[in-house]
């Protein structure tokens, strides 16, 4: 049974590595002309399903020893005393046995090294057309080849060309939760101690930390601002003058991070935005990760979402012993639920971690000094629905 998987990042190379490893034949398009294994892109977090799936490819000893080792956070108050917590006082779900924080990059190396010598991998190229027929999937090339495969599964990421050929632009496929990321390397003296240094602005939210393996500092800036956005994800200039614009005026270690954003290589920005079908397949066509139900940019745990879902896919696949119609079926089923509680917790993530005023802002940093001195119960009440909490809490199958 031939599949083609679309994308080679996490959500790609987790479900081209099981889909192999059940006795089917996965081939992975990947539009960048060579692998991404490179340091770049901001840490990401591995939650316990998404771990003890890690676990089950051989991985889980090096993903743990690229963990970015950053076990604190240091809230900083120009002219006040430093706040500083550690990560695992914030909620039990980052427990080092429970969690791993890694950088992008080294996380998609590692999955790549995997799957690269059993799968084929077509780099350089893009799928440009779909048409489904009895039987199969004729499929277009950028490069103007046409080939058929059985299924398709688009693990193309939250602008996913898969999901915009099978289910077109519908309003309300992309839904905008009213925030924008921006990640990209800056000198390492920039980062202010070897942990995680948060500034909070007003509908504005700085953090930088140390990279170890690069000797550089990454530095990510999550705001909220009226009216909308850059359209074109590749302008890159008109990203920059965006989040150039929404940081005006702003103090602490600001202007340098936004003079260092101009030279950066590594530079990334997007929307924080969800996706919302009310199914991830339609007929020999399925989505995977981000490409479905992406929760939001830097607050919906997408990273251990596209690994749980990428498992589930193939598990079912292989269940069904090539009847897609099943296995999509099953595949929604076992994943549902735990992609709703994720994404109902990721706008309450952005609309409560980035101050909308001086007063919320002043709530914030008592909260954050009074959660570690909370007695167990109500810590864990406090933090039933977050999204830490809703990423732990599925049960991956055997």
């Amino acid at each position: 049974m031939r599949i083609l998987v679309s994308g080679a990042g996490i959500a790609g190379s987790v479900l081209a590595y099981w889909l192999h490893r059940h006795g089917l034949c996965p081939v992975v398009v990947e539009r960048t002309t060579a692998p991404r294994v490179v340091l770049g892109g901001h840490a990401v977090d591995l939650f316990a399903p998404a771990l003890e799936v890690v676990a089950r490819m051989g991985l889980e000893a090096p993903v743990r020893q690229a963990r970015t080792e950053l076990d604190a956070l240091a809230l900083v108050r120009p002219g006040k005393s430093t706040v500083e917590i550690a990560f695992d006082d914030l909620t039990p779900e980052f427990a080092d046995d429970r969690h791993v924080e890694i950088l992008r990059g080294e996380l998609v190396t590692l999955l790549h090294d995997a799957v690269r010598d059993d799968v084929e991998h077509r780099f350089g190229d893009a799928i440009r057309s779909m048409r489904e027929s009895s039987g199969g999937v004729e499929v277009g090339f950028d490069s103007g080849t046409t080939e058929r495969f059985d299924l398709v599964l688009g693990a193309d990421g939250l602008h996913s060309a898969v999901r915009r050929l099978t289910f077109g632009d519908a309003d309300g496929v992309m839904r905008h939760l009213g925030g924008y990321l921006a990640v990209f390397s800056v000198p390492r003296h920039l980062a202010l101690a070897d942990r995680t240094t948060v500034y909070n602005g007003i509908d504005r939210v700085s953090a930088v930390y140390p990279v170890r393996q690069t000797g550089q500092a990454r530095a990510v800036l999550v705001f909220r601002r009226s009216g909308p956005g850059p359209q074109d994800h590749h302008d890159v200039l008109t990203q920059q003058r965006f989040v150039r614009e929404s940081y005006a005026g702003e103090g602490w270690v600001i202007p340098d991070l936004l003079d260092a954003m101009e030279h950066a290589d590594d530079f990334y920005f997007d929307s924080v935005s969800q996706v919302r079908l009310d199914t991830w397949s339609r007929g020999r066509v399925g989505l995977v990760g981000d490409a479905g139900f992406a929760p939001g940019p830097a607050v919906g745990g997408g990273t251990t979402l596209a690994v749980v879902s990428a498992y589930v896919l193939a598990r079912a696949l292989a269940e069904a012993k090539g009847d897609h119609t099943v296995a999509f079926a099953a595949y929604q089923s076992q994943i549902r639920d735990y992609v709703r509680a994720c994404r109902a917790a990721a706008p309450r993530a952005l609309r409560n971690g980035i101050p909308s005023s001086r007063l919320h802002r002043a709530a914030n940093t008592a909260a954050l000094r009074l959660l570690p001195r909370l007695p167990g119960w109500a810590h864990r009440r406090l933090l039933s629905r977050g999204v830490s909490h809703a990423l732990s809490a599925f049960r991956l199958p055997d």
